[in-house]
């Protein structure tokens, strides 16, 4: 059985921040955003709102996303996000 891997981009409550990341199980990775389990990017800025997230058949397109995604614009995220949601809604309880 193949893994899905997942292409994903959270903010804080304030959309000011924009961080992407790359798992192959979001929910619990997003759970670990949330309740700062894990220093680094995410806790320091207060990211805990999944507002954009891509499904990939293996780790490899996973990370060449995230490079694509990571090497944008912000504006480029903002419109990617906006395509998929466009109230900015946190998708986490949606998963």
């Amino acid at each position: 059985m193949d893994k899905q891997y997942y292409v994903y981009i959270m903010t804080n409550t304030a959309n000011t921040c924009l961080y992407t990341g790359i798992t192959n199980d979001l929910r619990r990775r997003i759970y670990e955003h949330k309740e700062k389990i894990t220093g680094g990017f995410t806790k320091r800025y207060n990211i805990s709102k999944l507002v954009y997230y891509e499904v990939c058949d293996d780790a490899y397109s996973a990370i060449s996303r995230e490079k694509q995604i990571k090497a944008g614009s912000r504006q480029k995220k903002i419109d990617l996000i906006n395509a998929m949601n466009e109230t900015w809604q946190d998708l986490y309880e949606d998963l």
